[in-house]
């Protein structure tokens, strides 16, 4: 039997917010819908946030709680509405309908906390984070934080960036940067890159916002700080 905790806003118990609960034999503790309410909050094996109304609120509290460094899997409950407008930069690692049934459930219970215990033996070797000159990028939670502090990003924004981050130096065109980011049934122009780019650089500051550097009539790069470049070159004399 698993513990389960359920965010809502809702009076209602928690088979009437998810009727599959009913014919399960976990243990279910409902919580206000607030990343506060996790602070002296039992240990669980998976969190389920009500997302049947005000989908704007949802999203910002499943951002929020991705952040706060939560350590199982985050299941967003949806409408059919909701589920045409959730998007990967939400921060849940899975998404349910109201009207899945137990064995649904069950199945995306189960794969959540194996999918999260194979990611945290990954996280052994590191593999799955970009460190440079300050920036932190971790592939495996969707987080980058510049120095220690969280980067409010979007799905793209953070894609850019990572992808940049994993290429430092290495002078990328508009195209290619839409290739590889946005993929390539995108049909949008290279216009896009200029706009997520500009938006980057706000989010990075004034003081960091020459990582993403410019190569004019080129394109975009991500410039190593020079004690970053340093270390690189000594380790290659070394």
């Amino acid at each position: 039997m698993s513990h389960l905790l359920l965010l809502t806003k809702s009076t209602q118990s928690s088979v009437e917010v998810l009727p599959a609960l009913a014919l399960l034999p976990h243990h279910v503790k409902i919580l206000p819908a607030e990343a506060s309410a996790l602070i002296d909050a039992p240990q669980a094996d998976a969190v389920l946030v009500d997302g049947r109304h005000d989908l704007a609120q949802v999203r910002s509290l499943t951002r929020v709680l991705r952040t706060t460094g939560i350590e199982c899997p985050l299941i967003l409950i949806l409408t059919e509405g909701g589920l045409a407008v959730a998007a990967a930069d939400w921060g849940m690692d899975d998404v349910i309908l109201v009207t899945a049934g137990p064995a649904e459930l069950e199945a995306r219970l189960r794969l959540g906390v194996g999918r999260l215990a194979q990611a945290k033996d990954a996280g052994a070797d590191d593999s799955h984070i970009i460190s440079a000159s300050g920036l932190v990028v971790d592939d495996v939670t969707y987080t980058a934080k510049l120095e220690n502090r969280t980067l409010d990003l979007t799905f793209k924004e953070f894609e850019l960036l990572k992808f940049l981050a994993q290429h430092p130096g290495r002078v990328f065109t508009r195209q290619q940067l839409l290739q590889e980011v946005w993929g390539y049934d995108y049909f949008g122009g290279t216009r896009t890159v200029d706009v997520h780019v500009r938006r980057l650089r706000a989010k990075l500051g004034a003081d960091h916002e020459t990582l993403i550097g410019t190569v004019r009539n080129v394109g975009y790069r991500f410039v190593a700080a020079k004690r970053d470049a340093a270390r690189d070159t000594a380790d290659v004399n070394a």
